[in-house]
């Protein structure tokens, strides 16, 4: 099969990816293969790529918003039967053993799996995951708009919960990539008021296309004082000026795996109970209870294709925030 393969971290204005043919792989006893028809590009995919999150198996596949259809089972998978269409995501698998998982909590698993990362991922033809980690995608999305709900859209709706929103609530998005354009529309259908920082004016004008009331730079105060923020950008600068955005009792939500440090911060910022705090992972429940709730509003993903052997150049622009929405890989 072709695959992207990266041998060792490197910058991706190297174009480090190698576009090569490898043995297609076979799948395990609880495994499905997954013959893939798009795969979303992520930040997180730039984070692994570049080496800011360290190397665990080398070299890798990357890619882990996996849209495809069954074509192969392992002996004893049996959830699914050969010919549906499902999604891989971010989470690979959890030990099940450990504190986390047996309370509910996996995402913070002491022995997780990763797709992408620690094991190969979707920028490829074909992808292994074990059968009770993938989802059914809704059949009213496209494999390239399904894509994008993998990682950006339910890590995005993590992010939501952990803010503790209700209708009439302002919310800020620092950052409006491919995780905030979704996450927006999620925002929207609850009756919570969006506020866009970002630094990129194209970016602004879409989020005022999908519903934010404003939308200004990065570093800029918005015109009223918010319930919530969600930081999406890997820029911990942007802390701060979100805390200082903040009502009383405001909740600020980090929601990247990776973040530059966070500068200083004055005590005044954090006092009258605002909060801060991160997202890690997510827990497969999150994602079925998104994908639900974007088939009700319908969720409309804004993607760019690209073609498998161009993994280079989407992550190139992904860098340069000159994607609209989301890029997807398309073998």
């Amino acid at each position: 099969m072709k695959a992207c393969l990266l041998r060792s971290p490197a910058p991706i204005e190297t174009n480090p990816l190698e576009y090569s043919e490898v043995a297609a792989p076979e799948p395990r006893d609880d495994q499905v293969r997954v013959r893939v028809r798009a795969c979303g590009v992520c930040r997180t995919d730039l984070h692994v790529i570049e080496g800011e999150l360290a190397a665990r198996k080398s070299p890798i596949i990357p890619g882990h918003q996996v849209v495809g259809v069954i074509d192969k089972l392992g002996k004893r998978a049996a959830r699914f039967s050969a010919g549906v269409r499902v999604g891989i995501p971010w989470l690979h698998r959890t030990c099940r053993a450990c504190e986390f998982c047996r309370s509910g909590r996996e995402n913070l698993c002491d022995d997780p799996v990763f797709t992408g990362w620690t094991v190969d991922g979707g920028f490829a033809e074909y992808a292994l995951a074990p059968e009770a980690f993938v989802y059914p995608i809704p059949d009213g999305f496209a494999d390239e708009q399904a894509a994008p709900l993998l990682c950006a859209g339910i890590i995005g709706f993590r992010a939501l919960r952990l803010a503790e929103l209700q209708a009439g609530h302002r919310l800020g998005f620092y950052g409006f990539g491919a995780a905030a354009h979704v996450a927006i529309q999620v925002a929207r259908h609850w009756g919570v008021e969006v506020y866009a920082c970002t630094r990129d004016e194209r970016h602004q004008r879409l989020a005022r296309e999908l519903g934010a009331v404003w939308a200004g730079g990065a570093q800029e105060a918005p015109p009223a004082r918010l319930d919530a923020a969600v930081i999406f950008a890997p820029a911990g600068e942007l802390v701060p000026p979100a805390l200082q955005a903040l009502s009383k009792g405001g909740r600020l939500v980090l929601g990247g795996i990776h973040m530059s440090d966070i500068p200083a911060l004055q005590y005044r910022w954090l006092y009258q109970e605002r909060v801060i705090r991160s997202v890690a992972n997510n827990t497969r429940q999150d994602g079925t209870d998104f994908l639900r709730v974007a088939a009700e509003i319908p969720i409309h993903t804004e993607v760019q294709l690209f073609e498998l052997r161009d993994a280079n150049r989407a992550l190139n622009q992904l860098k340069n925030d000159a994607v609209r929405g989301a890029a997807v890989l398309a073998p």
